[in-house]
């Protein structure tokens, strides 16, 4: 069975405060280390057997999008397993 791993995080002029709160919590407990913090979402497709790399590529393309992401905030990145 093929996986495909999709990632998808807001667009880097997007405000994040989610991140921006995970960030000063690491400075307080001593991670001053971490320059920065971006939050996203992680969605695993499991994939039917026989789809070839081409047509599961393309077709986890479309699903991230036009369903998995809000084009004007959100941006993403995946990969195929499998």
């Amino acid at each position: 069975m093929m996986k495909a791993h999709v990632y998808v995080t807001l667009k880097p002029s997007v405000l994040d405060p989610q991140g921006q709160t995970i960030h000063n919590a690491l400075r307080k407990i001593g991670f001053g280390q971490v320059e920065g913090v971006r939050q996203g979402k992680f969605f695993t497709l499991n994939l039917a057997d026989g789809l070839s790399p081409a047509d599961a590529g393309a077709q986890v393309e479309r699903i991230a999008r036009e369903v998995l992401t809000n084009p004007v905030i959100e941006e993403f990145t995946y990969q195929i397993e499998g």
